[in-house]
């Protein structure tokens, strides 16, 4: 299957999927793949699920990126010209901090190929061609194994979401969210009782397009907290005035 069919599969995978179709995490993911079209289709298809999503198309301008950013995961392709993904990995483990996840995305599918990849520090290996759906588990699979997870529901107090079946509830009731709150909300969830500055939400649930001098982090907080707290419920997300945001941790 030549890169431009994968992309078109990827795509295609993420449209019939939708916004409700698999996981939304509140991570930041960098996708680094000198196939444009495939880098690209596999970017979107990711944001479609709630991830926000960086992209590098060579391996000197993604080392570049994760020196000033955070991530949580690298989605890597090996074989790119100048720096390749082996050399990357290499270096990430080496200055990183802190280290992302690597799931390497490769059409080299020998076991020694597999095995010098696992050597140099990734996490994980899936060979190209690959399903949209299985790239996704293994983006789960691994962001589980970061948070030391052992399933898709995370719960804080009477709050749940269940990262599979893209649900959130507060006790009976379920949440109608989009997927940037589905995100936003996990994000508090996995840090609850903490005090999360904006600079932070924007870090890890927003890309590196995200204007940093908008208003969009107070208004999707808002509508956000307006969702989880209705009626006479105590409302769970407060703010913390010239700090940031807190969900309350009961």
């Amino acid at each position: 299957m030549s890169p431009v069919a994968i992309a078109a599969s990827l795509a295609q995978s993420a449209r019939g999927r939708g916004v409700w179709g698999g996981t939304v995490n509140a991570v930041r993911v960098l996708v680094v793949d000198d196939e444009v079209d495939l880098a690209e289709a596999v970017a979107r298809g990711l944001r479609r699920e709630g991830y926000a999503v960086d992209v590098s198309n060579d391996g000197a301008d993604a080392l570049d990126k994760i020196m000033v950013n955070t991530y949580d995961l690298l989605c890597l392709d090996i074989t790119m010209p100048g720096i390749d993904g082996r050399e990357v990995c290499r270096r990430v483990r080496l200055e990183a901090d802190p280290q992302p996840r690597i799931l390497m995305l490769t059409a080299r599918d020998g076991l020694e190929d597999r095995v010098a990849g696992l050597d140099d520090g990734a996490d994980d290996y899936l060979v190209k061609p690959f399903a949209f759906p299985e790239l996704l588990a293994r983006v789960r699979s691994l962001l589980r194994r970061d948070s030391r997870a052992v399933s898709s529901v995370t719960v804080v107090g009477e709050l749940e979401i269940d990262d599979a079946r893209h649900e959130a509830t507060r006790g009976s009731r379920r949440l109608d969210l989009t997927a940037k709150e589905f995100a936003l909300l996990r994000y508090f969830m996995l840090h609850a009782g903490e005090v999360i500055s904006q600079e932070t939400l924007l870090e890890h649930v927003w890309d590196e397009h995200a204007d940093p001098f908008t208003n969009t982090v107070r208004v999707t907080v808002g509508t956000l907290r307006r969702k989880v707290s209705i009626d006479d419920e105590t409302p769970l997300i407060e703010t913390v005035i010239g700090s940031g945001y807190r969900l309350l941790d009961p």
